[in-house]
C-alpha cells in the first residue's frame, strides 16, 4: 500500500500481546505509510472500552462469547474464532512447594496457609472467570463439596490483577507462588506449569456439556446489572468494528492472523489454531 499515511488501531486481550506484535511486524512490512496503535487489556475491559465510545478498527478477545454478549450487532457485524487454549497453574522455580506440586495434589497444596496464589479479575478478564469455573468443575470432578469456596477464600483478591498478563508478571517477580493462566502465556514466559485434567481445564469441546455446569456472575454492559457466564471450551476471536476508519486494512490484518502464516505464529506462542 502506498499513498497517504494511515493509522490502524487494535484493542486486544493482554494474553494476545506477543501474537499481535509478531503479526503486526509482518503486516507493517507489507504496508508502507502505516502506523498501528495497540491497547492490551482484559477482554471484558476491551469490550467495555468500545461500549464507552473508544474507537478501534480491530478487536481481538480471549472469549468469543463476549462478541455476542457485548458487541454484536451494534459495534461489530461478525467475528471469527481463530485459536483455542487451556487453563494451567503457572509457577516458578522459587514458588513455595514448587517441587512437590502435581496434577494430582494441586488442590491440597494451594489451600495450605503458607502458599499464595491468585487469578485475574473476573469482571474484566475471561481468564479470571474461567479460573473460577475450573474450581467449580474441580469440585464436581474430584467429588469434594466446598472446594471452590475454599479456594476462593484462600486466594489473593482478584482485583489486584486486572488481566492475566499482570498476574503472570507478578508471578515472575515472586509476588505470588502460583497463578491460574492460559497455557500459551506460561509457554511464552518460560514458566513451569501444572496441566489440569481435560475435564476441568476448559480445553476439550467433547466436555462442553460438563463445562456448562460451571457459571460465574460478572458485571454486564448495563451499569449496576450482572450477567451469568457459563463454562465453555476456551476460544479466542477477532472482529472488525463498524466504526473502523480503514476496514480494508483491518480485514487484511484479520486475514493474516486467521490464515496459514497466522496459524504458524499462534502455534509458536502456544495457542492452538482453529
Amino acid at each position: 500500500m502506498n499513498g497517504s499515511h494511515k493509522t490502524v488501531r487494535i484493542i486486544h486481550a493482554g494474553a494476545l500481546q506477543n501474537v499481535i506484535e509478531h503479526c503486526l511486524k509482518l503486516f507493517t512490512e507489507q504496508n508502507s505509510c502505516l502506523t498501528v496503535q495497540t491497547k492490551g487489556a482484559g477482554s471484558r475491559e476491551c469490550a467495555k472500552r468500545l461500549l464507552a465510545g473508544e474507537n478501534y478498527d480491530i478487536v481481538a478477545l480471549a472469549d468469543q462469547a463476549l462478541f455476542a454478549e457485548l458487541l454484536v450487532p451494534d459495534l461489530v457485524d461478525n467475528y471469527f474464532v481463530f485459536a483455542a487454549d487451556q487453563i494451567v497453574i503457572g509457577h516458578t522455580l522459587s514458588s513455595r512447594g514448587g517441587t512437590g506440586i502435581t496434577p494430582e495434589n494441586w488442590v491440597d497444596m494451594l489451600i495450605q496457609s503458607q502458599i499464595s496464589f491468585a487469578h485475574s479479575d473476573h469482571h474484566l478478564d475471561p481468564c479470571g472467570y474461567r479460573t473460577l469455573m475450573v474450581w467449580q468443575l474441580a469440585e464436581i470432578h474430584y467429588g469434594r463439596p466446598g472446594l471452590c469456596s475454599a479456594l476462593e477464600t484462600a486466594c489473593i483478591p482478584s482485583t489486584v490483577y486486572p488481566k492475566s498478563l499482570d498476574l503472570a508478571q507478578a508471578l515472575m517477580k515472586g509476588k505470588v507462588d502460583y497463578a491460574f493462566l492460559y497455557s500459551s502465556e506460561a509457554k511464552q514466559l518460560g514458566l513451569p506449569s501444572i496441566v489440569l485434567p481435560e475435564k476441568i481445564n476448559l480445553s476439550n469441546p467433547a466436555y462442553a456439556n460438563f463445562y456448562d455446569q460451571a457459571s460465574v456472575t460478572v458485571e454486564s454492559k448495563i451499569p449496576g446489572t450482572n450477567v451469568i457466564m457459563h463454562g465453555k471450551p476456551i476460544e479466542f476471536a477477532i472482529g472488525i468494528t463498524k466504526k473502523s476508519q480503514h476496514p480494508e486494512l483491518a480485514q487484511s490484518f484479520v486475514d493474516l492472523l486467521t490464515g496459514p502464516l497466522g496459524s504458524a505464529i499462534l502455534e509458536e506462542y502456544g495457542l492452538i489454531p482453529c
